[in-house]
Parts: C-alpha cells; sequence; structure tokens
C-alpha cells in the first residue's frame, strides 16, 4: 500500500532528480509528471498520490499548490523546488527553504524512477 505525499514534496523530488541529469524541466513539465504519477498511483495501489485536491482541466492536469507555486518560472527552467516558510517549534524566526523531498518506499522509488526515465527519453527523442 503506498502513501500519501504533498505533491509540493514529490513536485521537488522531480526537480532535483531531471537537474541530477540535466534534463530540462518547468513548471508545465511538472504538472504533466505529476499527473503521470497519479496515473500510476491509481494503477498500483488503488488511491491518490497526493494529499493536494487534483484537477483534470480540458488544458490538462493541474494541482493548484504547485502551479501557484511555480507560476513565476513561467516556462524557464527550474533550479531548485519551490520554496515554503517553516517556523521552527519554540523559535520565532521564519526560515525561507526549500520543500523537502520525500522517504519513498522501495516500490514507490522504482515507480518514480520509470516515470522519470520515461520523460527523460520523451525529451531525447524531442530533441533528435
Amino acid at each position: 500500500m503506498g502513501r500519501t505525499y504533498s505533491a509540493q514534496n514529490i513536485a521537488s523530488y522531480i526537480v532535483y532528480d531531471l537537474n541530477e541529469t540535466y534534463t530540462f524541466v518547468n513548471s508545465q513539465a511538472i504538472q504533466v509528471l505529476l499527473a503521470n504519477v497519479e496515473k500510476m498511483w491509481m494503477k498500483v495501489f488503488g488511491h491518490s498520490a497526493f494529499s493536494e485536491p487534483t484537477y483534470d482541466l480540458s488544458n490538462g492536469y493541474v494541482i493548484k499548490e504547485v502551479y501557484d507555486a511555480y507560476a513565476e518560472c513561467g516556462n524557464a527552467h527550474i533550479d531548485l523546488p519551490a520554496k515554503e516558510w517553516f517556523l521552527r517549534y519554540g523559535e520565532f524566526q521564519l526560515i525561507q527553504r526549500t520543500y523537502a523531498v520525500p522517504a519513498f518506499t522501495a516500490l514507490e522509488e522504482k515507480i518514480m524512477q520509470s516515470i522519470l526515465e520515461n520523460y527523460r527519453r520523451r525529451q531525447l527523442t524531442k530533441v533528435s
């Protein structure tokens, strides 16, 4: 049984992984990849991958929170994941940091790597 994660955390995983392999990723690509994650999660585990609500619009798949976080990037390449404000317990200073990467199980990691490998392959066929 797969776990449910924040879409922001999965988007962070996607950005870090694709940047490691020097693969282009923008806000639109993140939404497409999140749609693929959702499909695979439903197929394998029978439930949604995300804690946030998802929307299947006529012009594409959208998770509003992720869309809003990456809207400022537009169609440009994303080097780092979106940032969140964090307040440690007992402290009074807000800290801005990038969203954390989720700790996937081995099966979840395998699913994510499969999705990202398919994305990389599609990117290479577009270029050539």
